[in-house]
């Protein structure tokens, strides 16, 4: 493949959080270099990147020579500034392409894109104002959820409403932020498969897990997930629809409603995804490297599962629990070197192992 990148070139990754620092360790084994760009001081990506550049997204000509240093751009997070991408693309390729970012960064925006796929979501609406609410309540019922259409993660930016007389209250916490209101879907379980498409079209997909939040923050994540077969080769099938009609070349997550009428999609990450982190313990390639692979141009692995897992998050005072989890069997510990702990930080994960017999 003549666009495959030769161990010791540099791929340069956008954001210094565990993401991409579990994307520089997977890069280190194929004898691939990292250079990460982040703002924040001390990043975790940058205690094993082999290059730092700290420096604010708005910061032109930072961008330019971090682009220059590098052979190929990945992103760790969504919310990159276009105007960024605008400074780096003309210098080096970006994957996945700007499309999955215009596409995932606005969760109106995905909705609209999956639907024009066929694709089952939620019932949404484009939210502007009171009145737009209240009809969309009106239309879709209570609960609901009340969701910023830009930067909202691990339950931050959204509003549950169960009744229609709290659309102001609610509207009021998202301080005039542009929403989108999601109708309830009655699920029995969400389910999330961890797809990636090459720079030569190939695609490879991960099994689906089953996934577990308290309070917007996924907790565990559980391979194999307990769904029938057929809803396995629908998921699959589903991922391999989205990475071929936005031509991507990366690992992307997909989180998905099983319901009585098949599967709804929740939301789409352009990246490396938590609910896949199960993949470092429970397959040969896991999907950081699966990623690396893509966007180095190289031929994706094989991502077939070889254990069971449960993966859970270590997030806050989870951390007292390390001892513990380091002494016990099965247990694989991830812990991304952050130096404070806050209540709902995500510090690290364990996966819990069981081989398949």
């Amino acid at each position: 493949m003549t666009d495959m990148l030769a161990p010791g070139a540099t791929i340069g990754i956008l954001g210094g959080g565990q993401l991409g620092r579990m994307l520089a360790v997977a890069a280190s084994r194929l004898g691939l270099k990292t250079h990460v760009f982040e703002p924040g001081a001390n990043p975790p990506a940058g205690q094993v990147a082999d290059r730092l550049t700290m420096a604010g997204y708005d910061d032109a000509e930072a961008l330019r020579t971090f682009a220059e240093a590098v052979d190929v751009v990945t992103y760790e997070f969504e919310n990159i500034p276009t105007s960024a991408l605008d400074v780096i693309e003309a210098i080096r390729p970006i994957r996945p392409g700007r499309e999955a970012l215009r596409v995932s960064q606005d969760r109106l925006s995905e909705k609209d894109y999956l639907s024009e796929l066929g694709l089952t979501t939620a019932p949404y609406a484009d939210i502007t104002d009171l009145a737009s609410l209240e009809a969309a309540l009106a239309a879709f019922g209570t609960p609901a959820i009340l969701k910023t259409r830009r930067f909202g993660y691990d339950g931050k930016g959204q509003v549950r409403i169960t009744d229609a007389a709290q659309a102001g209250d609610a509207l009021g916490e998202l301080q005039g932020a542009p929403a989108v209101l999601e109708g309830f879907v009655d699920f029995s379980a969400e389910i999330s498969i961890i797809g990636a498409r090459g720079l030569d079209g190939a695609v490879a997909c991960f099994d689906p897990g089953e996934n577990i939040h308290r309070e917007g923050i996924l907790r565990e994540t559980t391979v194999p997930a307990a769904i029938p077969a057929s809803l396995r080769t629908d998921a699959v099938l589903l991922a391999a629809k989205i990475l071929g009609a936005l031509d991507y070349v990366g690992v992307m997550g997909v989180e998905l409603f099983v319901t009585p009428k098949g599967l709804v999609v929740n939301e789409i990450a352009p990246r490396v995804h938590n609910s896949g982190h199960w993949t470092q313990n429970g397959c040969a390639v896991d999907q950081f490297e699966q990623h690396i692979r893509a966007v180095a141009g190289w031929p994706l692995g094989d991502g077939q599962r070889h254990s069971n897992v449960v993966m859970e998050n270590l997030i806050g005072d989870d951390m007292d629990r390390v001892p513990e989890l380091a002494k016990r069997s099965g247990a694989a510990l991830h812990l991304y070197g952050k130096a404070e702990t806050r209540a709902g930080r995500k510090m690290g994960h364990v996966n819990l192992v069981t081989p398949l017999s």
